[in-house]
């Protein structure tokens, strides 16, 4: 049986999930990777590239907004930006590694490729937290 929402508690609950590190990463994260399949789609219907390239570029791209709104919105870091950057580049470079993997291999069995890059985007979401949970950030 499943339990009714309380229209009362819902704001209570979203604002706890707001002052939750974790739930400022995963909005944070859901805005960029909102902004990296607006990038993909754009370059894979009007470039001539093929889709693995786009999902590469697209994920390089969002990964910009993506330093910035964790720097200050997620764990409001006061390391300076040359050390949390070259962190975050590391990172990134991974995240793109898991991301052109995963989204390569997905591919090659699923009838789109924006169900390909959903499989590569909740890989490279675990291992994108983790990373900066636990190296860039602290």
């Amino acid at each position: 049986m499943e339990t009714p929402i309380n229209i009362q508690t819902t704001p209570r609950r979203i604002r706890q999930l707001l002052n939750s590190q974790f739930g400022r990463f995963a909005m944070v994260g859901a805005a960029a990777t909102g902004f990296q399949y607006l990038l993909l789609i754009l370059l894979a219907e009007l470039t001539p590239l093929n889709t693995v390239a786009c999902s590469a570029l697209a994920f390089t791209i969002s990964a910009l907004f993506n330093y910035l709104a964790n720097y200050y919105l997620t764990f409001q870091s006061d390391k300076c930006h040359l050390e949390t950057l070259s962190r975050f580049t590391v990172t990134a470079i991974i995240g793109l590694c898991i991301n052109t993997l995963v989204f390569y291999c997905a591919e090659l069995v699923m009838p789109h490729y924006l169900l390909s890059q959903c499989v590569a985007t909740v890989i490279t979401l675990i291992s994108n937290f983790l990373l900066h949970k636990y190296w860039i950030y602290k």
